[in-house]
């Protein structure tokens, strides 16, 4: 249940910005910054409450969470529905930034690891196998959806799944997996020892630097591939096998879980993160190196999503688990929030070789980062 909820949840209120941005553009004629500050609003709001939802979870808080987030994002999907100028456009953004910080992955993966514990990262796999089509799902449905209905009606739509479908989903599965361990409520000592070690602040910064790059390449994934020569039709195709990527990678870790570690398996993400972007570098030269960027792109992020957290919990400790993942959750979704823009920007100013070029120097620096860590033990 959970991992079918956060599939529509992720599908429905994150990734519809990259699904819609070039209908929005084309309908509300509003500039690319402008429609950017939307997600880049959301992520921020979402990056604020993070910590505070963490301690919630540790306390024993996840399923009023995780029931009450898909319904805060259906009503601001109603507001985004009937958005005519940027001011109710910000506002539902708004909205969406704190249902993406009451029931997406953070909250998720805390619940799990809090119930879990050790085998948190069989349970994280399982969930995600299926989150992970969240993106396959959005792009095609959204543009069938607009073709059919407008791109209102198919923001309506989404408001309707999320609260007749997911809000149901969370709430019964979360309930299910209600965690047997008491609750955590001494979390500021924790707090105040996590941020002295070094672990935490090289946490910080891979994290960051990923979400930079996955989120800006995806966010601008459609414009990007036809600025380069390729179809609409061609380049939905290429964003749409992110998801089933990210399954792919995920199955791969799951196969491989006895056999590699998780600080290898990081570092061969990291490396693949950095071969992504020189595919798509190449996108303009033929369709495959396009599809090839979202095949191996998908499969980097998507291992990394499960590893995430259990490299949290291996690095610094399962106790209290939610505060800790709460505070690296700052700037790692303060970074999202920023690559929207960022991408607009190195778009506007140089175009997609300029966007591309940095994004790979950010999984390059990404990877140093994580081998000095390990090279230091």
């Amino acid at each position: 249940m959970l991992a079918l909820g956060q599939m529509l949840a992720y599908a429905c209120i994150f990734y519809i910005f990259a699904a819609l941005v070039v209908a929005w553009q084309a309908s509300l004629g509003w500039d690319k910054a402008v429609l950017a500050l939307g997600p880049t609003l959301a992520v921020l709001i979402s990056a604020g409450l993070a910590p505070f939802m963490g301690r919630a979870v540790d306390r024993g808080f996840g399923r009023a969470l995780m029931g009450l987030g898909p319904v805060l994002g259906a009503l601001a999907l109603a507001v985004l529905a009937r958005a005519e100028v940027p001011r109710a456009y910000l506002m539902a953004w708004a909205g969406l930034g704190v249902a993406q910080a009451l029931c997406l992955y953070e909250v998720c993966f805390a619940l799990l690891i809090r119930r879990f514990r050790s085998g948190a990262r069989a349970a994280i796999t399982r969930v995600t196998l299926v989150a992970g089509l969240a993106s396959t799902l959005a792009f095609p449905a959204a543009a069938a959806l607009t073709d059919a209905l407008g791109w209102r009606g198919a923001v309506t739509i989404a408001a309707v799944v999320m609260a007749g479908v997911v809000a149901p989903l969370h709430w019964i599965g979360a309930g299910a997996l209600a965690a047997v361990a008491p609750p955590v409520l001494k979390t500021r000592r924790a707090v105040v020892q996590v941020l002295r070690r070094a672990g935490f602040w090289v946490l910080a910064a891979v994290f960051s630097l990923t979400n930079l790059n996955h989120w800006m390449l995806v966010s601008f994934l459609l414009p990007v591939l036809m600025a380069q020569g390729l179809g609409h039709g061609l380049a939905i195709t290429a964003a749409s096998l992110i998801g089933p990527a990210q399954v792919v990678g995920r199955l791969i870790l799951l196969r491989s879980e006895t056999r590699v570690g998780t600080v290898p398996s990081v570092l061969a993400i990291l490396s693949g993160m950095c071969l992504a972007a020189l595919l798509l570098a190449l996108a303009g030269s033929g369709a495959g190196f396009a599809l090839a960027f979202a095949l191996v792109q998908g499969a980097a992020m998507g291992g990394f999503t499960i590893l995430r957290p259990v490299l949290v919990a291996e690095t610094l400790g399962s106790e209290g688990y939610g505060a800790t993942a709460g505070l690296l959750a700052i700037p790692a979704l303060m970074a999202s929030a920023g690559a929207p823009v960022l991408g607009a920007a190195l778009l506007t100013a140089g175009g997609p070789a300029l966007m591309i070029g940095a994004a790979l120097g950010m999984a390059a620096l990404a990877l140093l980062l994580a081998g000095l860590a390990v090279w230091r033990g």
